[in-house]
């Protein structure tokens, strides 16, 4: 019954792919994607450090529950991103060191959380991959009910289950399963673009001609 079940994750994306995009910065795929596709300002890396990439297996949790969340670790498989949609309420923490070990004993490649963490010294101190909306002390309930492999939606950000999840420092981006090849072309372009840019700054030779040019195109006065 839809809000209460477990389905069948039906596609993924390749493995070397995921590896492909690992390479790539996220701002640089962002970039690649017309800059419309975001999770919010409130999703924040909480690890250690490092990049996160890997197929979605998603989650949709009543606020302040964390049994579809239990459930889903139990069903991941290594390289996985579980992504949980717990309706961005941060008043009682979804998971903590015990579940992010558990998770950490079954390969699994990153958690993005759409509520709140607990135990953050020890996730700090660790580099499996933690993005979270904020922090609470308070613990959840395990009562139910939820789903799990079904689309979801963060800040208007849709994942669907198999789609590619990437994250670093500078939040975390879900690329949709049938446009990842393109999409990885694109900001692989980018980043290499942004690599020539950056040796032609450190080197003083940026051509800077291009802000007075647009000023003057959009017709901004500019006193001599």
């Amino acid at each position: 019954m839809i809000g209460f079940r477990i389905l069948k994750r039906r596609r993924q994306v390749e493995a070397e792919l995921v590896q492909r995009f690992r390479t790539v910065p996220v701002a640089n795929v962002s970039d690649s994607m017309s800059r419309m596709t975001a999770g919010g300002a409130s999703l924040r890396p909480l690890h250690r450090g490092g990049v996160m990439a890997g197929p979605a297996l998603t989650v949709k949790t009543r606020p302040g529950d964390n049994l579809m969340i239990h459930k889903a670790l139990d069903l991941a498989a290594p390289g996985d991103v579980v992504v949980v949609d717990g309706g961005g309420d941060l008043t009682n923490a979804l998971i903590g060191e015990l579940m992010i070990a558990h998770a950490r004993t079954r390969g699994i490649a990153g958690i993005v959380l759409y509520g709140a963490v607990r135990d953050c010294a020890w996730i700090r101190e660790n580099d499996l991959p933690i993005y979270a909306a904020g922090i609470s002390h308070r613990g959840p309930y395990k009562d139910g009910p939820g789903e799990i492999n079904v689309p979801i939606a963060i800040e208007g950000m849709v994942i669907e289950p198999g789609d590619l999840v990437i994250g670093d420092d500078d939040g975390i981006l879900c690329v949709p399963f049938d446009q990842a090849e393109a999409i990885y072309a694109a900001a692989h372009k980018k980043h290499a673009m942004e690599e020539k840019k950056m040796q032609a700054i450190l080197e003083g030779r940026d051509d800077r001609s291009w802000i007075d040019a647009t000023l003057t195109r959009l017709g901004c006065a500019i006193e001599a």
